[in-house]
């Protein structure tokens, strides 16, 4: 939450004209509801099956259309085991948009509407909680600095490069 993954990957989609889903949007698209709305009618479990239908048809249609695409997940996507076995059957390439706590604290400060984000103390917990989660990633971007500059960063990985060959 407020490292950027939804800005820079809609950025990077359109740098190198690749298809991009921001699969919190796709959750709230789907069900017609806020992910608070449904956390708080149905649960964490109920939103974590929506995640996991979402991703997976996801890369279903990424897959049928035959183009490389740019998945923004939520900041707890990785820590479910459905969700990293879809994402490893898949061979998604992951990157750990790095910020420093105390950076994603200032950043989500005014943020009201993130069920999991209730203050300080529970955000900095749920970070520590989802941290080994985050370093499961194939790459690191410190992503600190402006989206066009992580965006640069990602860029220069050359990963991309492997995708489009």
């Amino acid at each position: 939450m407020g490292a950027g993954k939804s800005t820079v990957a809609r950025l990077l989609a359109r740098q190198v004209g690749w298809l991009h889903v921001d699969l919190d949007k796709r959750i709230t698209d789907t069900t017609g509801h806020s992910i608070p709305e449904i956390f708080e009618g149905e649960g964490e479990a109920a939103f974590r099956k929506l995640e996991y239908e979402e991703l997976a048809r996801t890369f279903g249609e990424a897959k049928a259309l035959g183009r490389p695409t740019i998945v923004s997940l939520g900041g707890g996507t990785t820590a479910q085991p459905a969700n990293l076995a879809v994402l490893e059957r898949n061979a998604a390439t992951l990157i750990w948009l790095h910020c420093p706590v105390e950076e994603l604290l200032r950043r989500c400060a005014h943020i009201t509407n993130r069920p999991l984000f209730r203050d300080e103390a529970s955000f900095r917990e749920l970070y520590e909680q989802r941290l080994p989660f985050y370093e499961l990633a194939h790459y690191r971007v410190e992503s600190s600095v402006e989206p066009l500059r992580v965006v640069e960063q990602i860029l220069a990985l050359g990963i991309l490069d492997k995708v489009l060959a």
